[in-house]
């Protein structure tokens, strides 16, 4: 297989051309025949033009690539080697739905065949790649695992917005069904991964690595939270105290924030959704998700705190938050938690704006009901900063008072304007 994709003989394909999938697709193109394919013809359109939907990629991205962009299943039989990078979010209840990957265990099932390899890189629950995905792709193709086919998970470590860490930089965990797959596959990522690849001794245990990776971030940042909880009752801010314990050099530096995003903040379910299954309640991963989704919550009422102590009309105050995307510097909006502050003030009577230089007014609408606003006022009561984009670090004491009455709070969530603010109140987590 891997000679074969080598010498142009056998194609590899990418299913779902996402954020992850595309920086694949595009680096393996540079070396092998790829074929990219994705079930939303408006953006296979975009691609075939040189444009990411995801906004993360320049056009020169594409350049010196062989590869075919497709919605064709016709197509996507011609490859041997498929990998899928499909999404896999929680539902309202933060229950895994795993619709995206299921069904696209069913388009492996209906173009695979014998000698041919799937590798999964949608992030999961421990087993869901064997117990859940392998059945339909053997349902539909009439094939087995390892006799016909050979299955294997790598889970993906793109980080959207970074343009240090990327996908050939970071180490590739792979894994296959047997010890025979799991070498293909590690050479056949060893192509593009120049950090290196390694091999882990099963697909449940790669599937347990990515998911612990998120979860320990998770917990972390649980903890800056409600450390910052504790501090604001103290009178002490929370950032000098960081500050100051990050002098000790085995010291972690996490920082409080909202947690959101399609990582952070969904991984942790699947983790606990499985424990639960097999009889196990989670308690602290439980406790740090808890902590974590409730940052807007908490936020929102220190705002509407001030707002009362300072002006006292509710109803006819104004509050512009800055910053809709779940983190700095990139336009993904999936599952931003900005979205909660926005229906947490307004759910006080308050008169809430938003704007970000980064996120898509339409996109907002269509997932959230929220629009940005078009033109920013001089006259707000509170401000909230909840992203720190490099657009924001520009700003000065002088331009919040351009845009504030003289009693407006300014609640800095990340810090980034600390010591900076001197005519306005401010608050930071």
């Amino acid at each position: 297989m891997y000679q074969d994709l080598l010498d142009k003989k056998k194609q590899l394909a990418v299913i779902g051309l996402g954020y992850v999938g595309l920086p694949i697709a595009l680096e393996f193109a540079k070396k092998i025949k790829v074929i990219g394919f994705d079930i939303n013809a408006k953006r296979v359109d975009m691609m075939r033009n040189k444009i990411d939907p995801s906004q993360e990629l320049e056009s020169s991205a594409f350049d010196g690539c062989d590869i075919e962009f497709t919605n064709n299943l016709d197509v996507l039989k011609k490859a041997n080697f498929f990998i899928v990078a499909v999404p896999t979010p929680v539902d309202e209840n933060n229950i895994p739905d795993l619709t995206p990957v299921l069904k696209a265990s069913e388009t492996v099932g209906k173009v695979i065949k014998k000698g041919d390899y799937v590798v999964f890189e949608s992030t999961v629950y421990p087993g869901c790649t064997e117990e859940d995905c392998l059945p339909i792709i053997e349902d539909l193709s009439g094939l087995k695992n390892i006799a016909d086919f050979k299955l294997g998970y790598s889970p993906e470590r793109i980080n959207p917005g970074d343009k240090e860490h990327t996908l050939a930089k970071i180490v590739k965990v792979v894994s296959g069904c047997d010890a025979d797959s799991a070498e293909v596959i590690a050479k056949v990522y060893e192509l593009v991964v120049t950090a290196g690849v390694h091999r882990a001794s099963s697909i449940k245990v790669a599937e347990a690595a990515k998911i612990i990776e998120n979860t320990q971030r998770d917990l972390n940042i649980a903890l800056m939270n409600e450390l910052s909880i504790i501090f604001d009752k103290m009178g002490i801010n929370t950032f000098e105290v960081l500050e100051a314990a990050g002098t000790k050099w085995n010291f972690l530096k996490f920082q409080p924030g909202l947690v959101g995003g399609h990582c952070i903040g969904v991984d942790p379910y699947y983790l606990t959704y499985k424990s639960k299954k097999l009889g196990y309640d989670s308690q602290v991963i439980l406790a740090g998700r808890s902590i974590n989704d409730g940052m807007a919550g908490y936020v929102a009422k220190k705002v509407l705190q001030h707002i009362i102590q300072s002006n006292g009309n509710v109803k006819d105050a104004k509050v512009l938050v800055m910053g809709a995307t779940f983190k700095e510097n990139v336009s993904d909006i999936r599952n931003s938690k900005v979205a909660d502050v926005v229906k947490e003030l307004k759910s006080f009577s308050l008169n809430v704006d938003l704007t970000d230089p980064y996120a898509d007014s339409d996109e907002l609408l269509h997932e959230y009901g929220i629009e940005l606003t078009p033109v920013i006022a001089n006259d707000y009561d509170a401000i909230v900063i909840t992203v720190p984009h490099n657009d924001y670090k520009q700003l000065d004491d002088a331009y919040f008072s351009g845009i504030t009455k003289p009693a407006a709070m300014i609640a800095d969530l990340k810090g980034i304007y600390r010591n900076k603010i001197k005519t306005r109140h401010y608050w930071s987590l």
